[in-house]
């Protein structure tokens, strides 16, 4: 099992960072060279878009790895992914009030209540924000574990509702081909998550269950 020290950590993290940046700074880059296309808006839209997508399936990816390599330390850059597919969710939710809407929000406000997918993405967005807002360490402590690990759940939703927003946009083109394979990946995530719920849940009923009754009045 491979367990980096401590300056390993650090190099990995530091590491990812750096990478998950990388599209940003590729989308400032074209900006100053003009390599935006035709449509530099919707080029924006559809790349920021794409990585919070990416984003949202690494972030759900860390905890099936961690149990399939037993690696525990994945799970302290889980925070970091998910912050990044936050960041890129605001850039693309950015892209959209500025240069759709010059900043009009009654005008934007009325594209989302009259476009189903953006109503959708909107929802998505606005879902992310307070799980932004409590990723540091003293919101844990404030909320309570349980409550955080409740909150944080909306990420499983989100992810969905990310997965719907982009199958609603490619539908006007009967393009389902990148849809289908977020919505795989995904749901493959979700599944395992399950599979080891109800295992989980049953092996704990199997061990109540080899208890003599007695041992249990005695316990309750």
């Amino acid at each position: 099992m491979f367990t980096p020290t401590q300056k390993q950590f650090k190099l990995i993290k530091a590491g990812l960072f750096v990478a998950a940046l990388l599209p940003f700074l590729r989308l400032v880059v074209f900006v100053f060279l003009d390599r935006l296309g035709a449509n530099p808006v919707e080029f924006i839209t559809r790349n920021t878009g794409d990585w919070t997508l990416y984003f949202l399936c690494i972030t759900l990816a860390v905890t099936p790895l961690r149990r399939l390599t037993n690696w525990i330390w994945l799970v302290k850059l889980r925070r970091m992914e998910g912050l990044f597919a936050f960041f890129y969710a605001a850039l693309h939710f950015t892209t959209f009030l500025w240069f759709d809407h010059a900043f009009d929000v009654a005008e934007m406000w009325k594209d989302v209540l009259k476009r189903p997918f953006i109503t959708v993405g909107f929802i998505a967005f606005v879902l992310l924000i307070p799980l932004a807002a409590t990723s540091t360490n003293a919101m844990i402590k404030r909320l309570g574990a349980k409550t955080w690990q409740r909150l944080h759940k909306l990420v499983y939703g989100i992810a969905c509702l990310g997965i719907l927003h982009f199958w609603w946009m490619k539908a006007a083109k009967h393009n389902f081909e990148q849809p289908i394979i977020f919505g795989t990946i995904v749901g493959v995530l979700l599944l395992m998550r399950v599979y080891w719920a109800v295992a989980a849940r049953a092996k704990k009923r199997g061990a109540v269950a080899g208890v003599p009754a007695r041992q249990r009045a005695v316990a309750e």
